[in-house]
Parts: structure tokens; sequence; C-alpha cells
């Protein structure tokens, strides 16, 4: 984050206070987010001073979250229930219903076998996984018709999805409005912004996890480029929010800033070299989440400082200040996955097995992946826990918190 994108962001100027929703990406992971907004609902509906509209103007996604914040746009104009549908619509998902994988029994037994039942998969798909169950799941579930819906009765204001194009380096976020004229696209190094109306097709290239779903094809500048996942390279999540008229920006990220411990083991007590399966999660957990808690920091940093300038500069600044509140997971996702990686469908634990993958971390991988009950209960639960912890601050975000 920018000095200059809080700057060129305060050009936007709203006729009313902006609240943003930020959520990030990683796979099956992204259902602590259901958890933790099935609360704020909760929280709203208890508070005699708060209404039952949809709480938040801007929806920004990124992958997987990208696909929540479809979803909630979508039915942003359900008001408060637009969270309990969602978590309705993860109550019903498997992995099925996301990708498909098919190997022979016999790699469990063999890496080679493993490595080269794989590869078949990415000469026939592009990908490891064939994602076509995904595509149909979010026909049915994603309604594009609802996204126009909320936005012409100003139930939001403005969805935004990012992905990353493979073909030209840049990372684009696609912004979807009723034609308001206050927002006009951006373009920054590396990354730019186009206005056009969303389609599933932004949602699976900004939803396509490198190596293991296939690049999508889209339309930017007049010409086709293929996109992958929108946390490749994506160096500032919270900009989309602020150039779309942010004030107020909360932020859901599904990772843990800091890992403690490979395999559950102390990482004080680790003595061997990590496995294949650990460094490829390790490399995952880095596309995902590393840029996330600095683009927060920095934000704030930038918000505080500008703060403290003089009345009388601030005056003819174009600035604003930008509240940032980000909430992340307060236990381990690897380990959870871990506990729960026997719930992978069989031919991916087979796969993932025959190729070292599930031991020494391989619970980083498996969390991308368990679109299945067990796991995404228990996320959806902690994202209920560690959200009524905050329960005050996030009122009080919302405009909400009792007298």
């Amino acid at each position: 984050m920018s000095l200059s994108t809080v700057i060129n962001a305060g050009l936007v100027v709203p006729t009313r206070p902006v609240r943003a929703l930020v959520l990030m990406g990683g796979g099956a992971r992204t259902a602590y987010q259901v958890g933790a907004l099935k609360a704020i609902g909760a929280m709203l509906r208890l508070q005699p001073r708060a209404g039952r509209d949809f709480p938040f103007e801007v929806l920004v996604g990124t992958s997987a979250g990208a696909l929540n914040a479809a979803y909630l746009a979508g039915t942003a104009a359900t008001g408060l229930s637009a969270f309990d549908q969602l978590a309705d619509f993860w109550s019903q998902l498997r992995s099925r219903d996301v990708y498909a994988l098919e190997v022979t029994p016999w790699v469990r037994f063999s890496r080679l076998l493993a490595a080269a039942s794989l590869w078949r998969n990415v000469r026939g798909h592009g990908a490891i996984l064939d994602t076509m169950p995904l595509v149909d799941t979010l026909h049915k579930a994603i309604s594009l018709q609802g996204i126009d819906d909320a936005l012409m009765k100003r139930a939001i204001d403005a969805v935004a999805v990012t992905a990353s194009s493979y073909t030209s380096g840049v990372h684009w976020t696609f912004c979807h409005t009723a034609g308001d004229p206050r927002h006009e696209p951006w373009n920054r190094p590396g990354r730019r912004s186009e206005f056009q109306p969303l389609t599933i097709e932004h949602l699976m290239a900004s939803s396509a996890i490198p190596f293991l779903f296939p690049a999508t094809s889209l339309w930017v500048d007049g010409r086709r480029e293929f996109f992958g996942d929108g946390s490749m390279r994506q160096v500032s999540p919270l900009s989309p929010a602020l150039h779309l008229g942010a004030h107020k920006v909360l932020v859901l990220g599904v990772g843990q800033p800091e890992r403690s411990s490979i395999a559950g083991t102390p990482a004080s007590h680790v003595a061997s070299a990590p496995t294949m399966g650990f460094i490829a999660g390790h490399a995952l957990a880095s596309v995902f989440h590393d840029t996330l808690q600095a683009d927060v920091e920095q934000a704030q940093r930038v918000t505080r400082t500008l703060k403290q300038l003089p009345r009388e500069i601030a005056g003819v600044l174009p600035y604003r200040s930008v509240e940032v509140v980000a909430i992340q997971p307060s236990q381990s996702l690897d380990a959870l996955a871990q506990a729960h990686a026997h719930e992978l469908p069989g031919a991916v634990r087979r796969a993932l097995g025959g190729l070292g993958a599930l031991k020494g971390g391989g619970g980083v991988i498996a969390s991308y992946l368990l679109f299945e009950p067990g796991f995404v209960q228990k996320l959806v639960a902690l994202g209920e826990r560690d959200a009524y912890a905050r329960k005050e601050e996030l009122l009080a975000f919302l405009g909400a918190a009792t007298a």
C-alpha cells in the first residue's frame, strides 16, 4: 500500500461513508470467512440500533475469496440473511463439487506412478485437477442477475475480483458497478483495473490455484489473456477497496503470519530437512498470504501519519483516513487440515500419498483442497469464535456499538 494509493483514492468523494469487505484467497480455507461473517450477521441482529441491510458497500475478493464475495453480492439485496445463505452453501459443498481427479489406485505405492498419472491430467486439463465441477457449481450458486439487482437497488456500490495474467504478468482487478461515474480505472506498475460485468469466467480465473487448477482466458485491452489465481503477484490487496471509495476496510484472511512448526513438531525441535510436501505447502502459503499483513500494517501506518498532520495542511490535501480491521485464524489451519486429511477424496489422497505430500507438513496442501464437512465445519466454528472474540471492535467498525 503506497502513499499515492491512499491519496489518489481520496479523490473519490462518496456521498456516504463506505465500508469495504476484503476477502483473501486460500481454497477450502476460506470457509473460515464464512464463520466470521455468520457471526457478524448474528451480532448485528441483536443490536437495537443496527439496521438489517447488508453492512458493506464494497466487496473485494481474491481466489476463493472472490467466490465468497460474488455469492454475497448476488444475495446482498436480502440484507443480513446473505451471510446465512453463504453458510448454507458451504454446508452443502463437497470436493466433488469443486474438482475431479482420476488416478489409478496403484499410485499410492509408487511416486513414479503418481507423478506419471498427475502428468497425464496436466496434459488433459492444463492442470492437475479438472475444475469443470466448479464451473457447474458456480453457475448454479452465483446469481449474476442478483449482483445487478443489488447494484441497482444500492444494496452495494461495487464488487471486484482479482486475477493474475499469465500472458502479461499484470495483476488485474475486475470491477462491477452500476456505472457510477465517480469510479475510474486505475493503472499502477504491475496492477490495473477494468470495469466490466462479472461472469463465471472471472471467478474461475481468480480462483485458478497455480498448477492445481487450469488457467482461464479473459478479454482485456481488446485481446485475450490467460489468467490464474489472483493471489499471485498481489502486492497490494487493500488498494482496490480504497480505489472504490472505502473509508473503512474489514479484511478476512485465512493464513497464519508465522508458522511455528513442521508437521506438529515445535520449530525449535526440528532437526531434519523439510519434506517435499512441506516445501510445496510452504510455496502455496507464500502465494496466498505473504502480502496481507504487510499491506494492512502499511495502510494503518500511512493513515496514522496523515492524521498527525497539522489541520491546516490536512485540509488542503486530497486524502481521507482509512480504518482497517484485519481478522485471521487464531490457530493453525495446517494442523487442523492434517487431522482431517483422511476426508480428502480417495483419488486425491492416493495421489498426494504416493508423492509423499501428506507427510511432514502435508496438511498445508490438504487445507486448500478439503472441501469436506468435517474440515469446513471446524473452520466455520473457528471463524465464529474469532469474530466474537473481537465483538466490540467489529460493532464499532460497523457503527452498531451499543451505548
